[in-house]
């Protein structure tokens, strides 16, 4: 069948690249704190630190605006639920050939997703500590360091798997650039989600 189905909304697509803007200015400024040749190439590391901070704290806020629209709280609802289909499919070594029918999120995109979201929760906490020192003792300023280093490698490298099969993937791309994406990769991709808008398409004709 040819054709396209909406995938996203403009608000899941609003704060998808709000976030996603916003992460990667952390990821970019940390990388310049933490790597003296580049802090020096760079300079202005007191402009850097601040750009990272505020970045860091802004990157909650177009997630939490974006539950104001229903179709945004519907895809977290998704992303939040893990079905037997999802742990069949990643048990699965041939989860790619279609055989399980997947929903509008793949069992790895939820596990990207939870991951994500918890490391913003503790590099937002762990940031706090640090930022304001007046407000804890030093030890626990000494373990913030410490989780928020880790935490900030492990989100990196999430970061970078995603690029990685969103760069695989142009019609997944175009499904968070414009918002719709042919029938025949919804069918291939995510069959069972396909089979429910399409049925839900035929009720409203």
């Amino acid at each position: 069948m040819n054709g396209t189905v909406r995938r996203f909304g403009k608000a899941t697509r609003a704060v998808h690249w709000t976030a996603a803007s916003l992460m990667i200015i952390c990821i970019l400024t940390a990388a310049i704190l933490y790597n003296g040749s580049l802090g020096v190439a760079i300079g202005h590391r007191h402009i850097v630190e601040l750009i990272h901070v505020y970045a860091g704290f802004a990157l909650p806020v177009p997630i939490l605006l974006g539950t104001i629209s229903a179709a945004y709280r519907l895809d977290l609802r998704r992303l939040n639920r893990f079905t037997p289909k999802d742990w069949k499919w990643l048990r699965s070594r041939s989860r790619r050939d279609g055989s399980i029918k997947v929903g509008k999120f793949n069992a790895g995109q939820k596990l990207n997703a939870a991951l994500t979201a918890g490391a913003i929760v503790a590099l937002l906490g762990t940031g706090i500590t640090m930022f304001f020192p007046g407000l804890t003792r030093l030890a626990w300023r000494t373990g913030a360091t410490f989780v928020h280093d880790w935490f900030a490698l492990a989100v990196g490298l999430l970061v970078v798997g995603h690029i990685f099969y969103a760069v695989k993937d142009s019609e997944a791309r175009r499904g968070m650039r414009t918002g719709k994406v042919s029938t025949s990769w919804a069918r291939a991709e995510h069959a069972a989600w396909a089979d429910e808008v399409l049925r839900r398409q035929e009720d409203d004709e």
